[in-house]
């Protein structure tokens, strides 16, 4: 699978993990990426609308990965648990709605190794919500 340039870049900091959680799937071309590559064993694609969440169950048929990409309906982190998955990306859409979801997921994202972060916008103010909160911006 090719992906746009700014996707390859989220993907790139990913690195190799185990489950990764993709909060705002969107198509899904994240988590088919990382899986089809061997860069992560298995993925959670989560999105707030069931829309584009059946666009990404249809990206998963169609590569194959039914058994290792589970999709789910979810508010940001609301539908996944502790513990579940080792990494969690949450890009493409703004900061104050990334803030949100970081604020109100606090819980689960605190237990995951790598945060990969892509805000849109206000990038000021969602850099200084991290900090305050003891996140540490290493690339």
């Amino acid at each position: 699978m090719q992906l746009s340039k700014r996707l390859q870049a989220v993907a790139n900091l990913v690195g190799e993990t185990g489950v990764v959680a993709d909060v705002g799937t969107d198509h899904g071309y994240i988590p088919v990426f990382l899986v089809s590559s061997g860069k992560a064993e298995r993925a959670i694609a989560m999105d707030v609308n069931a829309g584009p969440l059946a666009r990404a169950q249809e990206h998963i048929r169609q590569f194959g990965l039914e058994g290792q990409i589970e999709p789910r309906l979810s508010d940001g982190l609301s539908a996944l648990q502790p513990g579940e998955a080792q990494s969690i990306v949450i890009a493409g859409m703004g900061g104050a709605l990334m803030t949100r979801i970081l604020a109100d997921g606090q819980d689960i994202a605190r237990t995951v190794g790598r945060l990969v972060l892509q805000p849109q916008s206000e990038l000021r103010s969602f850099r200084r919500f991290l900090a305050g909160h003891g996140y540490r911006i290493v690339e």
